[in-house]
């Protein structure tokens, strides 16, 4: 009987696993979600390098204009006024890793495939490391300043106007200090909201189905705090938001919501991080579009066209061993123009276990 085999090494099995890879991977993140090419989305794909030479990305920002203009048959000649224009920049870096066997005797004595198990843990490791990367970077996590966590790009600090600080306080170490009157409510999130319609450059919301949301993610200690609180009018006032028909029920970026309130999408996230110094307080951040940016190297997939993954199968010690590999170039990075974060506010809050 005439069987189809892909043994190890085989051109259509790398590229097919480099495809595989590449599409497990990303269904496994958090924040895949909330990317898209448009600039409505939370996270922009830019997509230069993808389709050519080079490491960095350089991306713009005009300002609106401000100036009164000419009325009537006044002079313009001479009036005219200046556009104001800032700019950030993604660096991309090659990300890799890889699972080796310790010869054909010891994937004798296990019921499973080394070389799939190795597929799996390489999408996981991948995932695991975007996720992180996109947390680390929107929180301006600087405890992790580089690396593949960092979305290979170094974090930057929050802006000190996208802070939203509770009950007074002015730094992240006053909020560790005290107890309740710090931690997570709906009112933080109000605030927030009223920070990012007045902020300078305004902080622009998601675009879902034609309608203006932003996103917060919450550490489950937040979530805890925010669903046992006795104050009027808090949890149950996210219960109200129904997510359930319309035209946001079939929206990712409602998947997995907690609820919605004054059109915040809530999500949590155990990835949400500390503040760099003080381990009791954790950053929830505030969201708008193009919060961050993120880039891929170009195609090196076997040639494949449609992954941006490398898959490399090798043999070692006279074919005894299996020795695969994985490795991708991206880079994740928050938007900063003119030193000033452009898609995020910062809400840290006293956050403990509850129990």
């Amino acid at each position: 009987m005439a069987s189809t085999d892909y043994p190890v090494n085989h051109p259509l099995a790398v590229k097919l696993f480099s495809k595989k890879l590449m599409q497990e991977a990303l269904k496994q993140t958090y924040f895949a979600k909330f990317m898209g090419k448009g600039t409505g989305s939370l996270i922009q794909l830019k997509e230069e390098t993808s389709k050519g030479a080079g490491d960095k990305i350089t991306f713009g920002l005009r300002m609106q204009l401000t100036g009164d203009g000419v009325t009537g048959d006044g002079t313009m000649e001479g009036n005219e006024e200046a556009l104001v224009t800032y700019s950030d920049s993604i660096l991309i870096n090659q990300v890799r890793n890889a699972v080796k066997s310790d010869g054909k005797m010891s994937e004798q004595r296990v019921p499973f495939s080394v070389r799939e198990e190795a597929r799996m843990g390489l999408t996981d490791w991948i995932a695991d490391m975007w996720d992180y990367a996109f947390f680390n970077q929107i929180a301006g996590n600087t405890a992790q300043a580089t690396g593949a966590k960092s979305g290979n790009n170094a974090t930057i600090a929050a802006s000190s106007t996208r802070i939203q600080y509770s009950d007074g306080k002015t730094t992240e170490a006053g909020i560790a200090s005290t107890g309740a009157s710090t931690q997570m409510r709906l009112t933080l999130i109000d605030y927030a909201v009223e920070k990012a319609k007045v902020a300078t450059p305004f902080i622009r919301p998601v675009k879902v189905n034609g309608d203006d949301m932003y996103v917060l993610f919450l550490h489950p200690f937040q979530v805890t705090q925010l669903r046992t609180t006795t104050d009027t009018g808090q949890w149950l006032d996210i219960q109200k938001a129904a997510m359930t028909g319309g035209k946001i029920s079939d929206n990712p970026i409602f998947t997995g919501a907690l609820g919605v309130y004054n059109n915040v999408i809530i999500h949590e996230s155990f990835r949400v991080p500390a503040a760099p110094t003080q381990t009791t307080v954790k950053r929830a951040i505030f969201c708008g579009a193009q919060a961050a940016v993120m880039a891929f190297g170009q195609d090196f997939g076997s040639g494949s066209g449609d992954s941006n993954f490398k898959w490399t199968e090798k043999l070692f010690d006279y074919e005894n061993q299996l020795g695969v590999s994985a490795a991708t170039i991206y880079g994740l990075k928050k938007t900063v123009f003119n030193s000033v974060d452009f898609g995020t506010i910062i809400i840290p809050t006293q956050s403990i276990a509850a129990a």
